[in-house]
C-alpha cells in the first residue's frame, strides 16, 4: 500500500478534481451533452487564477475570476451550438482549439507562470493549519460549498426545468421554455466549475501551464462514471456526492498505480482502463438488477432462464 503522505496527497488532488467532476456531471449527465470544452476551460481557469495571483495578489478573487473565465468559454460553446446549430461535440472541439491561443494571451504569451512567490489559498491555509492537512481542508471547504450550491439550485423551479431539458427537450419546449437558454446556462455553469477547478489546481501546484488541460475530459468522465458505479445514483444529492467521491477514488487508484511501479507516462492508459472497467461494472450491475426484478415479479421459469441466458451472453434485456 502507498504511504500516508501519498494517500493524503491523492485525497487533496482528488478534491480539486471533484469540482471538475461536478462540472462534467452538469453537462454529461444533467444536460445529457458531452462537452469537450473542458480541456480548454480548465486551462482558462488556471491562467486567470495565476494572473490575478501574480498581478493583484488576491487568491480568492483569483478563484472567482477562474470561474468566470471558464463560464465564458462554456458560453461560447453554447452559442455555437444553440445559435449556429453546430453539434455540441464539434462546438466543444472548436472552443477547445481556440482556447489555446486565448489562454496563451491571458498568460502574457508565456507558456508557464510560476506562483512560488505569490499568495495562494493553500499558503494561507498552511499558516493556519498543519501543512499536511491544510490542502485537504481547503479542498473540502470549496467542495462542500459547491455541492450544497448545486443541490439547492437543482431543487429550484429553474433547476427542475434545467434537469428536464436534458431528460426530454421536446416536453420542455412544449411548455413554452427556451431550451436554448437552458443549454447556454448549462454550458456556462459546467465550464465555470471546470475553470474553478483549474484555478484551485494552479494555486495548489504553484504554477499554471498552457498544456495542463490535456486529458482533463477523461479525468472528469472517469470520476463521474466511477462514482456512479461505486456509490450509486438513487437521489440527486447522492449523485453529486458520488461524482465527488469518484474523483477522489480515481486519484487514489492512480497514486496506487504509481506506487506499484508504473511510469507516469502510463497514467493515460490507466485512466482509460478505469473508465472501461467502470462502464463494464455498470452494465453488469444493470443486468443483475433486471434479472433480480424479473425473479421477484414471478416471471415464469422459462422466461427467467431466457433472461439469465441473455445476461450471460451480453444481450440487453
Amino acid at each position: 500500500m502507498m504511504t500516508v503522505t501519498a494517500l493524503l496527497g491523492a485525497i487533496e488532488l482528488g478534491m480539486i478534481y471533484a469540482v471538475l467532476a461536478l462540472g462534467v456531471f452538469i453537462s454529461f449527465r444533467t444536460l445529457n451533452m458531452p462537452d469537450l470544452t473542458v480541456d480548454g476551460s480548465i486551462v482558462t481557469g488556471m491562467a486567470v487564477s495565476a494572473i490575478i495571483c501574480t498581478k493583484i495578489g488576491h487568491p480568492l478573487l483569483a478563484l472567482i475570476g477562474a470561474f468566470v473565465g471558464g463560464a465564458l468559454a462554456g458560453l461560447i460553446t453554447g452559442v455555437l451550438h444553440t445559435k449556429l446549430r453546430i453539434q455540441a461535440i464539434l462546438a466543444g472541439i472548436l472552443v477547445m482549439l481556440a482556447s489555446y491561443s486565448i489562454n496563451l494571451r491571458i498568460m502574457g504569451k508565456t507558456p508557464n507562470i510560476p506562483l512560488t512567490k505569490s499568495e495562494t489559498i493553500y499558503k494561507a491555509a498552511d499558516a493556519l493549519l498543519p501543512p499536511k492537512y491544510a490542502g485537504i481542508a481547503v479542498g473540502f471547504a470549496v467542495l462542500i460549498v459547491v455541492i450544497i450550491a448545486l443541490y439547492l439550485f437543482l431543487q429550484t423551479r429553474l433547476g427542475f426545468v434545467f434537469r428536464a431539458t436534458g431528460d426530454n427537450e421536446d416536453m420542455v419546449r412544449a411548455c413554452g421554455v427556451s431550451c436554448d437558454a437552458m443549454k447556454l446556462m448549462g454550458f456556462a455553469l459546467s465550464n465555470g466549475l471546470v475553470g474553478l477547478s483549474g484555478g484551485m489546481l494552479a494555486q495548489n501546484q504553484a504554477f499554471a501551464d498552457i498544456n495542463s488541460g490535456v486529458g482533463m475530459m477523461v479525468i472528469g468522465l472517469a470520476s463521474v462514471i466511477l462514482g456512479e458505479v461505486v456509490f450509486g445514483t438513487k437521489s440527486l444529492g447522492r449523485r453529486l456526492v458520488a461524482a465527488s467521491l469518484g474523483a477522489i477514488l480515481y486519484r487514489i487508484i492512480l497514486s496506487q498505480a504509481l506506487y506499484l511501479g508504473m511510469e507516469s507516462t502510463d497514467m493515460k492508459l490507466v485512466s482509460a482502463v478505469i473508465v472501461a472497467a467502470a462502464l463494464a461494472l455498470g452494465v453488469i450491475g444493470e443486468k443483475g438488477v433486471k434479472i433480480r426484478l424479473g425473479m421477484k415479479k414471478g416471471v415464469p421459469q422459462e422466461k427467467r432462464a431466457d433472461m439469465q441466458k441473455g445476461a450471460e451472453g451480453g444481450e440487453r434485456i
